[in-house]
């Protein structure tokens, strides 16, 4: 046995152990599958998801960390099959990889909740989500305004440093800030490097660009992380005055978007919703409401944050460090 299929093995064993202390317990499982706890917008998913489940003492939580592996998820999901939760909620890695196994999940009778990720067929029970076509074109519109208020005509150079290829949050943050940039001919993205969420790739993808691009004018980071890495790159260069940094996720807390918008690192984000108080409101009205059918698609609001609004819902937010 190698060390990956070691690593399965073990990680499976935790699980497995969890899920049976729990049922012999009496409680009610939850299992979550997790896309990469490094991130931190899915460590304040798991840790919300934590302290939800807490408040119930007939319910227990079991989280399964993919770290960004499909495979991993893969496996962990079937494992998660085998020992039949009474709620399996996935925030898949990538969609195409977790459809199948998913899938296997809603054919075994489990109750499945796709948390924020889609998924290539609509294998879950229901599936809880931001509108991230909407939040591309909100951010597509402040950088227009943006633009149009330093030159006095909507035209400028964009890097878009860009999530996980693949990805729903990935595609439709990018084709819906695109699909207003094409209004403007002036507004030119002239690198659109991936840096797959990560704060530290997207540095050194934004050096890279602003080593061999000598005007560049916006930053439109599909993350708050990886926005925050292209101004680290830029301030590094001494080039971080000139640039208007945007990102997503909006969390709370002193290391959060919308503290680094009060900071003025950022010059706007989007709250992306965390959507798991959705999901575990939907996981008790199925557990304890015979007969209840929950709607296919739940889809969670977002809002702008401005350096004018971001004191108030910085005090309004959790602090996923907190929980």
């Amino acid at each position: 046995m190698n060390r990956r299929e070691f690593t399965t093995a073990f990680v499976s064993s935790l699980l497995i152990s969890g899920c049976r202390t729990a049922k012999l317990k009496g409680k009610r499982v939850v299992a979550f599958s997790n896309a990469n706890n490094a991130e931190p917008y899915r460590a304040a998913q798991r840790s919300l998801m934590q302290r939800l489940v807490a408040q119930h003492s007939d319910m227990a939580l079991v989280v399964a960390d993919a770290q960004q592996d499909n495979n991993r998820q893969i496996a962990q999901v079937e494992t998660f099959i085998r020992q039949r939760p009474d709620i399996l909620i996935v925030a898949p890695n990538e969609r195409a990889a977790l459809t199948a196994v998913m899938g296997d999940a809603m054919d075994a009778k489990i109750p499945v909740i796709c948390l924020e990720r889609d998924i290539m067929q609509p294998n879950y029970t229901t599936y809880i989500r931001a509108d991230n076509e909407e939040i591309g074109r909100m951010a597509g519109d402040f950088i227009v305004k943006s633009l149009t208020h330093r030159y006095g005509t909507p035209k400028g150079n964009i890097v878009a440093l860009r999530g996980l290829l693949g990805v729903e949050g990935e595609i439709h943050r990018d084709s819906g800030a695109c699909e207003i940039f094409k209004s403007y001919p002036e507004i030119k993205i002239v690198a659109d490097p991936v840096a797959n969420w990560n704060q530290s790739e997207a540095k050194d993808r934004m050096t890279e660009v602003l080593r061999v691009e000598p005007q560049v004018d916006v930053v439109y980071g599909h993350n708050d992380p990886m926005a925050i890495g292209g101004y680290l790159a830029a301030r590094e260069l001494g080039r971080d005055k000139g640039i208007t940094f945007v990102g997503v996720d909006g969390l709370g807390g002193p290391s959060g978007g919308i503290k680094k918008v009060m900071d003025g690192i950022l010059q706007a984000t989007f709250i992306y919703p965390l959507c798991v108080d959705k999901a575990i409101e939907i996981s008790l009205r199925i557990l304890h409401e015979p007969g209840f059918t929950p709607d296919k698609t739940y889809t969670m609001k977002s809002t702008m944050v401005t350096p004018e609004n971001a004191p108030t819902l910085y005090k309004q937010a959790i602090d996923p460090e907190a929980l």
